[in-house]
């Protein structure tokens, strides 16, 4: 339990890859503030499992974004550890691209995590400790066809971390990325139907054939193994560790 007395903001927690953060986070001994979208009783649940918190700002609007960080410090006095893991997704060839979904994508995946580190650090260097660690993708290193948005979003999340981590690099705070293959989630499922809609293939060829194609294990990467990194990285033994952007992907970028 050796976040016993931080507190976590995890982007995104209300499932898949970022809620699993959250319960490691939680395992680990943090009070953990969730942010997400979904069923309302299933959140509650999720919140209750975990002793946290839960806030409802919308990762598309600086100001409520700078808010929760404001009301997470009001109300455990820190803000230590901020896991940016909001995502979503969206795939089309760019001549077909629907601007408001190039729009969201970017707001989502790579906006929000410049605002809320802007508002999280001050708070971090006031302790003289902190974590800020992004979920990439592999996508922040390669690129795939139909994925202008997210590819272009991953990559500049990838550049914030950098230039964050050299900022607060005397600070006691560290800037990372997390980068995963294709991890079996909700975001990851819900692309297929659009995948084989700009592809002409069948739901099998999809995931054989294009999703698991690019991962020389041919396996999913869990939710569990990016979570387990996380947790790596709040370790007083990562310390050394910032502006990395760390590869989850069963070899995919190896190549």
């Amino acid at each position: 339990m050796f976040l016993q007395g931080k507190t976590a903001i995890v982007t995104g927690s209300t499932s898949g890859i970022g809620l699993a953060m959250a319960r490691a986070l939680a395992g680990e001994g943090a009070t953990v503030v969730l942010n997400g979208f979904g069923d309302t009783a299933e959140i509650e649940a999720v919140r209750a499992e975990l002793d946290a918190i839960y806030d409802a700002a919308d990762m598309t609007k600086p100001d409520e974004i700078a808010a929760m960080v404001e009301r997470t410090v009001a109300a455990t006095g820190s803000v230590d550890i901020v896991v940016n893991n909001a995502g979503i997704q969206h795939v089309a060839p760019i001549a077909d691209f629907p601007v408001d979904r190039y729009d969201a994508i970017v707001a989502i995946v790579m906006s929000s995590a410049w605002h809320l580190a802007r508002a999280a650090l001050p708070h971090m260097r006031q302790h003289g400790w902190g974590r800020i660690i992004s979920t990439g993708s592999a996508h922040s290193l390669v690129a795939s066809p139909n994925k202008s948005a997210y590819v272009m979003a991953k990559h500049g999340l990838a550049g914030m971390t950098k230039a964050v981590a050299l900022e607060a690099a005397t600070d006691g705070v560290t800037v990372n990325m997390v980068s995963p293959g294709y991890v079996w989630t909700p975001l990851v499922e819900n692309q297929i139907p659009d995948t084989m809609r700009a592809r002409g293939l069948t739901r099998e060829q999809v995931m054989n054939d294009v999703l698991l194609a690019a991962q020389p294990t041919k396996r999913f990467v869990t939710p569990d193994e990016v979570a387990a990194l996380v947790i790596f990285l709040c370790r007083d033994e990562a310390r050394s560790i910032t502006g990395a952007n760390l590869s989850v992907d069963g070899g995919w970028t190896a190549a």
